[in-house]
């Protein structure tokens, strides 16, 4: 499987609408590549959160539009990274649009672990209660938003619900890309799964970007890793290495669940 990684800078001084047509010509000059995976909130920066409000948009507005039609253009499954979503009967969520290669909208998911800690994301957005799946050819995703890589409990749910390869775009801070880093690993490993992670560049909010968008096989080995400016990421997978890999080394199969509280 062919994957591209499209490793957007959000800066200050280029508009939303700008920045949509030029990643839409991005997406578009992956053809040949099955999958594209853009990053999280993306149009507005994951940290302006003002701008959450004013830049909000239905799930069939612009950015749907733009991405369906680039998807379409370049034949590619494209995640499309993350939009602030503007629900007409309740609040905003932070929600990951994803697309066939006829430019059809398969999937979306509600971003469940919200940043900020009683501030910014966290009280300004609703929190989604689904796990989402999408079956492509060759391997089912597991979808999953930046904050979500915290929480090893959501990826061991899409494992149970049949994924192999997680897609993680987000809009993480330069200065916890160690963890960034780490958690990629952790979460292929004990899932023997592949991780496409895929970051903002630049800066916006005040806040510097990570970068280095990395994918990550079932043995926790980095196959690719960006640097910190934009770039597009391009790297080529087996997704037939995770059932291999959980032949070889059936750690999942030892799972104990359903375990008793301790005795006080």
């Amino acid at each position: 499987m062919r994957a591209s990684l499209l490793q957007i800078a959000v800066n200050e001084g280029e508009s939303v609408e700008s920045r949509r047509r030029r990643v839409a010509a991005l997406v578009r000059d992956q053809a040949g590549a099955d999958l594209v995976v853009l990053p999280e909130l993306w149009t507005t920066g994951a940290f302006a959160y003002e701008a959450f409000g004013s830049e909000a948009e239905p799930l069939d507005g612009p950015t749907y539009e733009a991405m369906a039609q680039a998807a379409s253009d370049a034949a590619v499954w494209l995640h499309a990274g993350s939009i602030p979503e503007r629900d007409p009967e309740g609040p905003l969520y932070n929600t990951s649009l994803v697309f066939s290669p006829s430019g059809d909208l398969v999937a979306t998911y509600r971003k469940i672990h919200r940043f900020g800690f009683d501030k910014g994301e966290a009280v300004l957005m609703g929190a989604g209660d689904q796990l989402v799946t999408v079956r492509l050819p060759g391997t089912t995703l597991g979808v999953a938003t930046c904050y979500d890589l915290r929480f090893p409990e959501l990826f061991r749910g899409l494992v149970d619900a049949g994924a192999g390869t997680f897609v993680v775009p987000a809009g993480w801070p330069e200065r916890r890309r160690s963890h960034w880093t780490l958690l990629a690993q952790a979460r292929a490993v004990e899932n023997q799964s592949f991780v496409l992670a895929c970051g903002t560049a630049g800066t916006h909010a005040g806040v510097p970007q990570a970068g280095h968008s990395i994918v990550v096989d079932p043995w926790g080995e980095v196959l690719a890793e960006a640097g910190a400016a934009e770039e597009v990421l391009r790297v080529e997978f087996d997704p037939a290495k995770v059932a291999t890999t959980r032949e070889q080394f059936p750690a999942l199969k030892d799972r104990m669940l359903g375990l008793a509280p301790p005795r006080r």
